[in-house]
């Protein structure tokens, strides 16, 4: 059986912990090892895309990462309750023209008992910046633990 700790209920330190996993993860950038935090059959709400199961999310986040380039995401916990949990989040990204952008949003994230997150729903605004604006200068992958969150950095 697939666990990913930590596992629900969700205390404050647990549901931090998860946040930071998942931001991790995606600052990864790697389609086939983010999906294994999912469920075989989770169900998503990504802008215009309603994925179900692992493999479908997978290939979002191919089509996801090719199109948009140097991504740098940070998250940070909103609420959570039980086996639920609700972040912002913001990226940084560019697409094959050289045009940067900062995305914005909020995600709920809903998982089984074993850990895997069963349901996200993700809301999410883009907004074009110029390469002077960009705040998440970090070598691509895992954020520094020192580098500043959202709250930090006034987003």
């Amino acid at each position: 059986m697939e666990t990913r700790p930590p596992l629900p209920p969700f205390t404050q330190h647990t549901a931090v912990q998860k946040v930071r996993l998942a931001e991790d993860g995606w600052n990864s950038r790697d389609p086939a090892r983010v999906a294994l935090a999912y469920t075989e059959d989770t169900r998503w709400r990504n802008r215009a895309e309603f994925p179900v199961g692992r493999d479908a999310a997978r290939q979002l986040l191919e089509r996801k990462w090719a199109r948009e380039l140097d991504y740098r995401l940070v998250k940070e916990l909103w609420a959570f309750s039980g086996h639920r949990i609700a972040v912002r989040f913001a990226y940084e990204w560019h697409d094959d023209a050289g045009q940067w952008y900062r995305s914005y949003g909020n995600e709920n994230w809903e998982f089984n008992d074993d850990g895997l997150m069963a349901v996200r729903h993700a809301s999410i605004n883009d907004r074009p910046i110029q390469a002077a604006d960009r705040l998440f200068f970090w070598p691509l992958g895992r954020r520094p633990d020192d580098h500043p969150g959202l709250s930090d950095l006034g987003l």
